[in-house]
């Protein structure tokens, strides 16, 4: 089992692009599927085994998963990461389930996108050079951070991949890889570079352009745990609001850019969205501003039939 295992894993690191992160999730809900079907039926389990699993079977692990308090979007990408082996191995191994197919995903309630208003985005730049006032390079750091996330729009992940290289001349666009090795290009405002650019140069550890440009205070790649610190220190600092983290300020560049003007289209190919339903739940958070003032403003808003 553990070879169909390895092989469904070099499948989707290899040729379905996947990132590490994402092939460590599929996997991870396969072993959770197979730990439970041992536990289940009370015996050790065989590679036949796989296509002769019913419906009740995986209803009982998706059941499991519930007694366990597992969320319904974790569950609901456990069900997907399972259908994904099955397709695999039913290609590759000849090894076929129907069953799998019968199964219907949790619903995942759509949450809207939580940003801040951007203009408390400006008050970052002077709470961290208090925050980090022993360490004035690191302020640096963090500002060009806030700046690239919100600047640019890009996952945590992506910024911290990025490297000396990337931006070392200043450049007007940056060409960056998102999930499942999909590419786009996204605009630097002047803004950004120049935050960039005054943490490069005070910086004491910048050397091989080869490097990641964002760097611990020893030296070492700046993790996404420490990014998040960064975020945590701020939202204290300025009493900003509990959901304030790392990707907020990604959905806050992009309700900013809706909000002042930009279509959709554009938009999910800046944000490097797969689908343009993901991108148009921030259509939601403006309507609900849109909303808001249409019932506080608009002359008719309050007429009752009483009125009329």
């Amino acid at each position: 089992m553990n070879e169909i295992i390895d092989d469904f894993t070099d499948y989707i690191l290899h040729v379905k692009n996947y990132s590490s992160h994402t092939a460590d999730a599929y996997v991870m809900d396969i072993h959770d599927f197979l730990s439970f079907y041992v536990r289940w039926a009370n015996c050790e389990i065989l590679p036949d085994d796989l296509s002769k699993m019913d419906t009740i079977c995986f209803r009982a692990w998706l059941a499991d998963r519930a007694r366990r308090n597992m969320a319904h979007k974790s569950t609901a990408r456990a069900l997907s990461s399972l259908r994904a082996f099955y397709r695999f191995i039913g290609k590759k191994y000849n090894i076929q389930n129907d069953a799998i197919g019968l199964i219907s995903s949790p619903r995942v309630p759509r949450k809207l996108s939580k940003a801040i208003d951007a203009t408390r985005v400006a008050d970052m730049k002077s709470a961290l050079g208090v925050i980090d006032k022993l360490h004035p390079w690191v302020a640096a750091r963090d500002w060009a951070l806030v700046m690239v996330l919100f600047g640019c729009g890009l996952r945590i992940s992506e910024a911290l991949s990025l490297k000396l290289s990337d931006v070392k001349n200043a450049p007007t666009n940056l060409r960056i890889m998102g999930k499942g090795q999909k590419e786009r290009i996204v605009p630097v405002l002047a803004a950004v570079n120049d935050a960039i650019q005054k943490y490069i140069d005070e910086c004491p550890y910048m050397g091989d352009a080869t490097k990641p440009l964002f760097r611990s205070v020893r030296g070492l790649p700046m993790s996404a745990r420490m990014a998040e610190k960064v975020v945590e220190n701020l939202r204290t600092y300025l009493q900003l609001p509990d959901y304030l983290t790392p990707h907020a300020l990604r959905h806050t560049f992009a309700t900013a850019l809706l909000a002042g003007g930009a279509d959709l289209r554009s938009l999910q190919e800046l944000l490097g969205h797969a689908s343009l339903s993901t991108t148009q739940l921030y259509t939601r958070v403006n309507m609900a501003e849109i909303n808001d003032i249409y019932a506080h403003a608009h002359p008719f808003a309050q007429t009752t039939p009483d009125n009329k």
